[in-house]
């Protein structure tokens, strides 16, 4: 919470929770001998991880934004809205992860990397050599400003889903030096971004409504398309309680006509459920989740809407507790696979997945817990997250009516993006990623990156991608808490 409160940004949870778990199953007593076993590490791992993300990611950059506004009367109804957000995204990545759409053997970048670390750490030899190979190199490329875990992750990633994040990248950065204007003062990514979400989500939906023989071609999948089909529609359906409970004990009922109440309840849910589907999209493919951008897209739009700032306020804190944990889980998920032999053992993966699920189900209490009891002690010393401020200052915003026009005109290179890639690449999708952050040095470092895998390959770079990876994760959490501390 200090990280995200002074710095704006968090680490990588999964790597930090794999390094405790590592230091605990090494401390010489008898009570700790148990962690030996590299899947009581994941677990452990995996609930330090969510109660990572939970509380800061979540919980307090939700509360920041009421901090900000003067409503600190509804903090305690936040809290209770991001609960539900947290515990319905774990339940339904938990049930989904393996699927058609969230396949196990996909990329998601950051899982490789923390269960890497955890089978180098615990069998040594050359893997472990590999990993501390990369550790350095990445902790100290990261030193040097460079894009360690960018690089990293091109190895392990879909390419062309790289190329397409890498060129976002660029453009956005050199977007002054080669069209003559700054892409981060425009709606053009935001609207990028809408047409390839629709179209990512059209071509989700025609992915589990296929028949299962045919969504188990590429992987043997332990989750059936019609079994996603039923588990999405009751997350709409927990959605929708959701967006009615919070409706309720934070007044939008009061403040709102029915009309405008119903309204702000339908796009509620098909925000939180497009947020969660989106963000998980692009972490399991490239290793990024641009929960802000999207938050801040569906946030936009419901000022066109018209429902008021509180209420907007409601909706965007519940939109920004759905997204991160959806992505992190992802990883958390991903490295457990692995370290449970990547699906070899159908009954041993599907029976740890679910102690997984509990596992990240506790850390989340305990991490919103934490954040709303300590809260009070980061804002009066005027720790609060940007994201926070910027939300809170957006909400309001009055509507600017040629924003829509812009919108509208730049959704359609991004579905025509996304149309082509298709829903194994992700290519608008990611495009559009990359337009929304502001990072020209990883865009060359993945583009280099993606050059040298095409000249070389990748099988020089096994485990030291991953090393990379989590060089720069832990480089990055050491330093962003010195300086949150100092």
């Amino acid at each position: 919470m200090q990280i995200i409160g002074r710095v704006g940004v968090t680490p990588n949870t999964s790597l930090i929770g794999a390094i405790v778990a590592m230091i605990i199953a090494r401390i010489p007593l008898e009570i700790f001998s148990s962690f030996k076993n590299l899947e009581r590490q994941n677990l452990l791992q995996t609930s330090v991880s969510s109660a990572g993300f939970s509380a800061a990611n979540c919980a307090f950059l939700s509360f920041g934004i009421f901090y900000i506004m003067g409503e600190t009367r509804f903090l305690i109804p936040m809290a209770v809205g991001v609960f539900m957000g947290v515990v319905i995204s774990i339940q339904v990545l938990g049930n989904i992860f393996d699927s058609s759409i969230f396949p196990a053997q996909e990329a998601w970048p950051p899982g490789v990397a923390t269960s890497n670390t955890i089978l180098a750490g615990d069998q040594g030899g050359e893997k472990g050599k590999r990993l501390i190979q990369g550790l350095l190199t990445g902790a100290f490329a990261s030193y040097l400003g460079l894009p360690a875990a960018g690089i990293g992750i091109v190895f392990i990633a879909n390419i062309y889903s790289m190329v397409a994040l890498g060129t976002g990248l660029f453009l956005r950065g050199y977007s002054t030096l080669i069209f003559s204007m700054d892409l981060g003062s425009t709606y053009i990514p935001h609207g990028i971004m809408i047409g390839a979400g629709i179209m990512a989500l059209i071509q989700s939906i025609m992915v589990i409504t296929k028949k299962d023989n045919n969504n188990k071609k590429s992987f043997n999948l332990t989750v059936s398309a019609s079994r996603t089909k039923i588990i999405l529609t009751r997350s709409i359906l927990a959605y929708i309680i959701c967006s009615i409970v919070l409706a309720l004990i934070t007044g939008v009922n009061q403040r709102m006509v029915m009309s405008k109440v119903i309204l702000w309840i339908i796009w509620s849910t098909i925000s939180a459920t497009s947020t969660m589907l989106l963000v998980g999209m692009a972490a399991m493919h490239s290793g990024w989740f641009p929960a802000f951008a999207i938050t801040t897209i569906f946030m936009t739009i419901g000022i066109f809407l018209g429902f008021d700032a509180i209420s907007l306020a409601v909706l965007t804190g519940f939109i920004s507790s759905v997204g991160p944990c959806f992505a992190d889980m992802g990883y958390d998920l991903k490295s457990g696979w692995i370290l449970r032999g990547s699906g070899e053992d159908i009954n041993r993966e599907i029976h740890g997945r679910k102690q997984q699920v509990i596992s990240e189900t506790i850390g989340a209490l305990i991490g919103i817990g934490v954040a709303l009891l300590s809260m009070n002690i980061y804002f009066n010393h005027n720790i609060i997250p940007p994201v926070s401020k910027v939300f809170a200052t957006t909400v309001q915003a009055s509507a600017d009516t040629s924003l829509i026009g812009t919108l509208i005109i730049w959704a359609i290179p991004g579905l025509i993006l996304q149309l082509i890639g298709g829903n194994t690449n992700m290519l608008g999708v990611l495009f559009a990623t990359g337009l929304l952050i502001d990072n020209p040095i990883y865009g060359i470092g993945v583009l280099i990156a993606v050059i040298a895998r095409i000249i070389f390959g990748n099988k020089f770079m096994e485990i030291r991608d991953a090393g990379l990876i989590a060089g720069d994760g832990l480089y990055g959490f050491f330093s962003t808490l010195f300086q949150a501390i100092f």
